[in-house]
């Protein structure tokens, strides 16, 4: 990616950054199946090994667009138990996002055992919100959030969500169909998007979606791209 483009971060229900502390040590052998698995699959884009802080490395997927002047470039996060090449929300995203001028780069989160809870690896969203809490947003310039709040049954959110720090525009899109807790907190997640008072920041609702936008890919291309158009 050349040093003139800009960087957006497209966080969903999905973030591995060095910054952020998980709570278990990371099941490299389990995360180095999920890449072996999916690396030859891949049809559009190419596999990057990615530098992290341990030395070692972790699989990124970089796809770029046809326009003549890309807008810049979209980092896309999985969810929990996901890889960088989902099938829904994930995969959609980083292809469907190169149509609307806008390079991709998706990246795989750290794997922790299988029985790893909420409270073990917060994912996506929830990690974002932890980076942004921590870091800030001053090397990013929009984030998009995909059902934002959800947990395991009955955990609690571990903190509460960052957004009304942000002065970047956000978007809080989640499903009709999502669930319960991304619903719940919706109204305060609406507050403390008002309450950083950029006035682009918008928060939607995708009909008929679920919670994984399962079979919705096309709406959520176009709810995000149109989206970030208006940047």
């Amino acid at each position: 990616m050349q040093g003139s483009v800009k960087l957006r971060l497209l966080c969903g229900f999905f973030l591995l950054l060095p910054s952020i502390t998980i709570m278990a040590a990371s099941d490299l052998e389990r995360e180095q199946r999920l890449e072996d698995e999916i690396v030859d699959a891949i049809l559009d884009g190419d596999p990057l090994d990615l530098p992290r802080g341990d030395g070692g490395d972790f699989l990124g997927i970089y796809t770029e667009t046809d326009a003549d002047e890309p807008k810049g470039a979209v980092i896309i996060l999985h969810g929990r138990g996901y890889h960088p090449d989902w099938a829904y929300t994930v995969q959609p995203l980083r292809v469907g996002l190169i149509d609307y001028g806008w390079n991709t780069l998706s990246i795989q989160l750290p794997v922790l055992k299988k029985e790893a809870k909420y409270f073990d690896y917060v994912r996506g969203a929830h990690m974002a919100n932890f980076w942004l809490d921590d870091v800030g947003h001053e090397n990013i310039d929009a984030y998009v959030g995909l059902g934002m709040g959800a947990t395991d049954y009955q955990q609690p959110m571990v903190r509460d969500f960052p957004l009304d720090k942000l002065k970047i525009p956000v978007l809080d899109l989640y499903g009709e169909h999502d669930y319960p807790a991304v619903h719940r907190y919706a109204p305060l997640r609406k507050m403390m998007i008002e309450a950083g008072g950029n006035p682009k920041s918008s928060q939607q609702v995708l009909p008929e979606a679920d919670h994984y936008f399962t079979y919705r890919g096309d709406e959520l291309i176009e709810a995000v791209g149109n989206w970030l158009d208006t940047l």
